[in-house]
């Protein structure tokens, strides 16, 4: 227990609290925007990213990973605030934190495994494409000074960690700069273009909503929503931060820690959260490997709103837009050009179908819920091929299958026989053949009835374990069919 604190908390701390400052900077206006876009007051979103930040840290499955106040959670409550208020929001968060909670009870981890490397893939790129996107409004149509602010910041981020590598190159050019610009002043917009920062603690207290079933069902849709697409980007998030740090992670616990900290959250006046791929990126290419990292990005992120509030309002939009445009582009999986012209034809849309559809919806949850399906569809549609071969000796006739046979494949099965009279005994050979489903075993059914209303005289034989159990438990043939 002591060496997994250690290990979890305590291993390079200036390391991991440097990266955590940083994205607490990057924290900032991503929680602001994303208040916008629910159309609810900046502290909402703020203090969101606070808490649960400061919670995942102690509760989350996966170190270094950031989890705040997310734009795929804003897009869902819009509805939700415009025609109820602000404060279903927070019930809603609440509801959703519970149900969050009982996923991670019932392992929604698992379900991981079932997500497709070619979908993993277009999330990933799907995602570094709206990053770069949401950033465009903050550089161009501006001023000359945005540019050059964008530019230099860009110099910083890829020239200086090739000779200096002890500061994060991101902190260096947010401070260096934000010097600048309120030394110097210039034509740029800032973080307090964005919305107006109230230097107060969050405190508790109970939505103000009715406590019925009506309210319930108008905040049940909204937290169901808010549940899955927080633990899809999530988990999903969890993935990527695993893959480039080498490290594995508890997914289940993840998920009932998002639930623990969106539940609370909701008692404090934050909207709800999940984890953050551009800041976790962010951390992590920072130095980042411990809990510590995400520690520090909730406190100070409070520390700079409180104690710093008026010199926050100040750091010039360029310069986190350009952080963020660097993040996108070590986010995107280049090799996927190369992956789309050696994969199966199949896979390549997979992947693409994943993008476009994140990209038309801005929805990262659906676009990977399509990616699988269409996925399990062609996978389907693969296996679904069995072969029926034919061979005749003088005392019998061998109908042997090959291939996996279930609701996908028994038509074309069945539609190699020929039900004809053949004054031999048949012989049903499975021996290269698996059967799945009730369906498997309905055709087998069906083809040996078939077959002895012509007067054949039918035999199942050589099914291997499985198949032949389940042929027993559902099967309406006798015993002397099987052989």
């Amino acid at each position: 227990m002591v060496e997994k604190f250690k290990r979890e908390w305590l291993h390079e701390p200036g390391t991991n609290i440097m990266a955590g400052l940083v994205v607490a900077l990057a924290l900032i206006p991503e929680a602001i925007a994303f208040s916008i876009i629910a159309g609810v007051d900046p502290m909402v979103g703020l203090y969101a990213s606070f808490l649960i930040a400061v919670i995942i840290s102690f509760v989350g499955g996966r170190p270094a990973m950031i989890s705040a106040a997310t734009g795929a959670i804003a897009l869902l409550v819009v509805p939700l605030v415009s025609e109820y208020g602000v404060d279903y929001l927070l019930a809603a968060t609440i509801l959703m934190g519970i149900i969050q909670v009982i996923l991670g009870l019932l392992k929604v981890g698992k379900l991981m495994k079932f997500i497709p490397n070619s979908v993993m893939i277009g999330f990933v790129n799907a995602l570094a494409i709206m990053i770069f996107m949401s950033q465009l409004e903050h550089i161009f149509g501006i001023s000359i000074d945005t540019y050059i602010y964008l530019i230099v910041t860009l110099l910083i981020l890829y020239v200086l960690p090739r000779f200096f590598k002890k500061i994060p190159a991101p902190l260096i050019a947010l401070v260096v700069l934000t010097g600048v610009y309120i030394a110097f002043g210039s034509n740029v917009g800032t973080v307090g273009d964005l919305g107006t920062i109230e230097r107060s603690f969050p405190s508790f207290f109970l939505p103000d909503v009715p406590f019925t079933m009506e309210t319930f069902m108008i905040i049940l849709p909204f937290s169901l929503s808010m549940a899955i697409v927080g633990l899809v980007e999530t988990l999903l998030t969890a993935r990527i931060v695993d893959n480039a740090t080498d490290t594995y992670s508890s997914k289940n616990r993840e998920s009932r820690g998002q639930g623990i900290a969106n539940f609370i959250t909701g008692f404090f006046g934050g909207m709800g959260g999940c984890a953050m791929i551009g800041q976790s990126v962010i951390n992590v290419r920072s130095g980042a490997t411990t809990r510590l990292s995400t520690f520090t990005a909730g406190v100070v992120l409070m520390f700079l709103i409180i104690v710093l509030g008026e010199w926050v309002v100040q750091i010039p939009m360029p310069i986190l837009a350009g952080i963020m445009v660097m993040v996108a582009i070590g986010t995107f999986d280049w090799g996927s050009f190369r992956f789309m012209a050696k994969a199966p034809r199949t896979d390549a849309f997979v992947m693409v179908i994943t993008v476009l559809i994140v990209l038309v919806t801005h929805n990262l949850a659906i676009g990977v819920i399509v990616g699988v399906v269409f996925s399990a569809l062609f996978f389907a549609t693969k296996i679904s091929k069995v072969d029926v071969h034919f061979e005749e000796t003088a005392e019998a006739i061998t109908l042997r299958f090959v291939g996996q046979i279930f609701f996908a494949s028994i038509d074309t099965t069945i539609e190699q026989i020929e039900f004809k009279k053949y004054d031999k005994d048949i012989h049903l050979d499975f021996r290269d053949a698996h059967l799945w489903d009730d369906s498997a075993v309905d055709a087998v059914d069906t083809i040996v009835r078939k077959l002895e209303e012509k007067g054949n005289a039918v035999y199942v034989s050589h099914m291997n374990t499985d198949s032949r159990k389940i042929v027993k438990e559902l099967s309406q043939l006798n015993e002397q069919h099987l052989t």
